[in-house]
Formats: structure tokens, sequence, C-alpha cells
């Protein structure tokens, strides 16, 4: 699929349009049919960029799976979430039906996230829309931004560049971070459930030991990271937050926390002081909720993944000692700002 589309849009992707007033654009796609809860994470900047840049905008979501309207449930420019079924030839008149609700509708703009995502080409081709970006890169922009190839950045930036094909300024401004929006009574709750668990004002370490595959640290590496972690941090809370399938890698050995609900998570995790966790939709969730976050890396590309903004990191577990994390955590409960951090070692 990926050979087949990968040319759809290049030819229209070189035209240089003069757009009037960017007041005439009321309505926009925007593709990323994966129903993974990172990935949809991770377009939350790029939803921030556009309505930022269009305000008076309204935007129809892409997607696959039913995670969407809980993630962007808080975004006022959100007007629809268009999601194709998990199982297509399974429910056969629901995936057909969504291509239709696509080429019914008129846009202003349609955009697709990854340029690698073949059924996010095609709904930008099979649109209506006036003006059409199909996610492509520009290798002038990768050669000036180091951050480029972030998952949740790199979208930003192919999309600025598309828009001053449209004669918009070109725009420099910091890429937003990941953002749930969770509201103050969601927050409040939050700190309500984790008073519950400790009854004291310790402040608290979450830490989350799962993974899918090769992305999960194994038991034994958890095991020595926890004992370290209840040692050098005795007057904190530590919690473990609990994946859906309900496992963990140190035996539940430390309090727990487990929910089916992603923003009832979200708030926990929002009201800690740091997350620990390898690379996993959680570990984006307390990156969306401005929680400091280390994001364990083993097979994952860092400078793709890794959790930004707010004091936070990536680091490569193969490359850490003992006295490698003690520091980072250290620096970052005692607020210190992780670039600089970065810039020392």
């Amino acid at each position: 699929m990926r050979n087949l589309t990968k040319n759809i849009g290049k030819a229209r992707s070189q035209e240089d349009i003069i757009l009037v007033d960017k007041n005439d654009i009321k309505k926009i796609l925007i593709c990323r049919p994966n129903g993974r809860l990172g990935n949809l994470l991770l377009i939350t900047p790029l939803v921030q960029e556009v309505t930022e840049i269009f305000p008076n905008c309204k935007v129809d979501l892409f997607v696959k799976g039913t995670l969407a309207p809980i993630i962007f449930e808080n975004y006022d420019n959100i007007d629809k979430i268009i999601d194709l079924p998990k199982k297509p030839f399974k429910n056969l008149l629901k995936y057909l039906n969504v291509w239709i609700s696509i080429k019914k509708q008129n846009y202003d703009i349609a955009i697709n996230v990854d340029q690698n995502s073949s059924s996010g080409r095609l709904a930008v081709q099979f649109s209506n829309a006036k003006y059409k970006f199909f996610g492509d890169a520009n290798e002038e922009t990768q050669l000036v931004k180091n951050d480029y190839e972030h998952i949740a950045k790199y979208p930003v930036y192919n999309f600025r560049n598309y828009l001053t094909k449209l004669r918009f300024p070109k725009r420099n401004k910091i890429i937003a971070p990941l953002d749930l929006k969770l509201t103050s009574s969601e927050i409040t709750e939050g700190k309500r459930i984790l008073n519950d668990l400790f009854h004291n004002e310790k402040r608290t370490i979450c830490i989350f030991t799962y993974a899918t595959g090769e992305k999960c640290l194994s038991e034994e590496w958890w095991g020595r990271f926890y004992t370290q972690l209840k040692e050098e941090y005795k007057n904190y809370n530590i919690i473990e937050i609990l994946p859906v399938e309900n496992v963990s890698q140190i035996a539940f050995k430390a309090p727990t926390f487990y929910s089916k609900d992603i923003r009832e998570i979200g708030s926990v995790i929002a009201n800690a002081d740091l997350f620990i966790g390898a690379d996993s939709g959680i570990m984006h969730l307390a990156s969306a909720v401005q929680t400091p976050t280390i994001g364990l890396f083993s097979v994952s590309k860092i400078k793709k993944y890794e959790p930004y903004d707010n004091s936070s990191i990536g680091i490569d577990v193969k490359l850490y000692t003992k006295k490698d994390y003690i520091k980072i955590i250290n620096f970052i409960l005692n607020d210190g700002k992780i670039k600089t951090y970065s810039k020392a070692i």
C-alpha cells in the first residue's frame, strides 16, 4: 500500500497557490488513521498549531478506533471524529460510510499527518478539500531543525512549510507540548485518588513498568531499579500505574493504581512530581498532562519518540549507570531545566 500511495499528491504539492485570507478557512480535515493512545496524543501539537493559525475553523479528525473522542474531549475546535473501524472487513458497511462521509464534506484544507500513512494520503486525495497537504517532508527544514525527527514535531514543521507555499509568513514559534487538556476538576479528582492511597503530604513518583514487545524492560531490570528508587527516595510516595493488562514487572510490590479511563489515569499522573516509564502510550500520556517524564528507551529511536517539554527526557537504558539515574532524577525533582542538564552531560 505504501508503494502504491507514496506518489499521491507529489505533483500538486509543488504548486504555489496564493491564499487571499486565512479567515476563509472554516473547515479542516486532519488525517491520522491510527487508534493507538500514543499516536493520537502525538498529533495534539499539530491540532494546537492548526487552531492557533485558523482560530475560527472547525476541525474533523480522521482516525481509527474509539480513543480520539476521549483525548480531544476539551478541544473546542474539534467538530467531528471520523473513526475507521479497527477491523474493516468485519465492519464493512461502517468502513465504506467513513470514506463516503469524507467525500461528502467540503473542506478548505485536508492534512495528512504522516507521509508514510497510505490511508492518510488516500483520505486527503479522496477529500473535496480546496488545499491538500499530503504530509511530505521538507529537506531544508530537516537540516535546520535539530528536533525535526520527533514524531510530534515534524508534522508541524512540514505543515508550516506547506503554508509558505500558500504565501503565509514563515512561522518559528516553539512547537506546543502534547496536551490532554485536563480540567481543574479532573486534576482535583486525581489529587483525591492519591490522597486516598497514601494519606500523607509527601511528593509522588509514578512508575509504569509495562510496554509492548521488545520495548518492555525485564522483571530483573525493573526489580533492581525499583529497589534503588525505594532506597534513594524514602521521603517520596512511589506508585505504579498499571496497564490495561493489569500486570506488573515488579510483582505489584509498590502501591498501584488501575483504571481503564485514560483521563482518570492522566489526572492521577498530573498530580505526581515525576513519571518514569518505557516508551509507551502511557509515557506520552504523562507528557500530555505536563508531568516531568523520564522515558526509558531500549529499542525505539529516542529522537523520534522521547518525551519533551517540562523537564522531560528520553534516556537509553543501555548507556546509563545507577549513578546517572539518581543524578537525573534529582535534577528534575529539584526543578532543574533538563536542557541545561543535557548540555552538561
